[in-house]
């Protein structure tokens, strides 16, 4: 059964339609993309996946149930974990005291795993590069007990290598931690390492798996460039 589901999902903004009616499945232990034109709804439709904001029209399942029914703000706490362009760390507490929100697990060895040292994790956090906070909210988010991660351009503020390596882990989350990773992203490297790649325009949701599509990687390419 898939971990979470949309069915006809439609949004608006008064009277300007985002999206137009998404079907589609997601399943745990794969790495799914989300790539499109700036402005088509990619980050609306993480935000409705992740229960911070309703659909106009349609159900959202978790697990087969609507996410509507069982409450937003408990979908939010339990199923999902987020990692956002802005950060959203608390920022009167150091990385440590941040993941450990989140996480069952001792915070140190992930955020070392994300290239935060021992003493950076003892500093407030507000106190830390760009980069740096993005990893502490990448870190917080793959620890937690949340079986779907939301990613809005997890890797925008890194620098390729750390993007990479950034990459492979929440690929790892899915592959062999057993997660639905889901990604928006204008990263072509990203988006070619992901078990499936949705491209979002106007309001609809096309669908292809690079390696079974031989154009796949010309696909990703041209979608990381289209314009409205």
């Amino acid at each position: 059964m898939s971990v979470i589901e949309l069915k006809n999902v439609k949004y608006a903004y008064g009277k300007q339609s985002v999206l137009g009616g998404v079907n589609v499945r997601l399943e745990q232990g794969k790495m799914y993309v989300i790539l499109g034109p700036s402005g088509c709804g990619k980050t609306t439709l993480l935000s409705l996946m992740g229960g911070m904001d309703s659909p106009s029209c349609g159900q959202i399942l978790y697990q087969g149930e609507d996410i509507a029914k069982t409450g937003l703000a408990i979908h939010r706490r339990r199923h999902v974990a987020f990692i956002f362009q802005s950060y959203n760390l608390i920022d009167y507490l150091t990385p440590e005291e941040n993941v450990a929100l989140t996480s069952k697990l001792p915070p140190l060895p992930i955020l070392e795993q994300l290239g935060i040292t021992k003493a950076e994790a003892k500093r407030n956090v507000l106190k830390l590069s760009g980069g740096q906070q993005q990893r502490v909210a990448i870190a917080r988010a793959i620890s937690s007990d949340a079986q779907v991660i939301l990613a809005d351009e997890p890797t925008g503020n890194l620098d390729e290598e750390t993007a990479r390596e950034i990459t492979g882990i929440l690929k790892d989350s899915a592959h062999k931690g057993g997660k639905c990773v889901v990604v928006v992203t204008h990263s072509n490297e990203l988006a070619n390492e992901a078990d499936v790649i949705f491209r979002l325009r106007k309001g609809e949701l096309q669908t292809f798996t690079p390696g079974r599509d031989e154009n796949a990687k010309n696909k990703v390419r041209k979608s990381s460039v289209d314009k409205k």
